[in-house]
């Protein structure tokens, strides 16, 4: 009897630790989200990565930014709050990485906003928000 009231606490240790470890893991790892959908944004995904206090969104290698005049970085988080980050198109290139502001605290969405022309151009939703 002693021994099976020690393997089912170590069973449940074992499974409370597992828990645990991978709520740890999805907070300070990666989310990716679906694919860019839209008119104009339609290729590639975009990863959320942490590293302590320090947020990051990347589009993946096939994401293409859509040819018009201000393509811009914006996220929805899971209250409906939108915010706008920065532009696609730099001097010199494109911005496919941007740091995400720290008053933002949790992203639903990422969409690709055309500033210029006031219009969404494509989003790309994560399967939970990534915080």
């Amino acid at each position: 009897m002693f021994t099976n009231r020690l393997f089912t606490i170590l069973a449940l240790a074992c499974a409370m630790l597992f828990t645990t470890t991978a709520a740890f893991a999805e907070h300070g790892g990666s989310h990716t989200t679906s694919m860019f959908a839209g008119a104009k944004a339609n290729t590639g995904t975009a990863t959320f990565t942490r590293d302590g206090a320090k947020a990051m969104l990347k589009v993946s290698d096939d994401f293409k930014v859509p040819d018009t005049p201000a393509p811009t970085w914006r996220v929805v988080d899971s209250k409906g709050a939108i915010y706008t980050l920065d532009a696609f198109k730099i001097k010199g290139g494109e911005k496919r990485m941007v740091m995400v502001p720290a008053y933002v605290k949790d992203i639903a969405k990422v969409q690709v906003y055309c500033a210029f022309a006031e219009v969404l151009l494509g989003e790309a939703s994560f399967s939970s928000p990534a915080k």
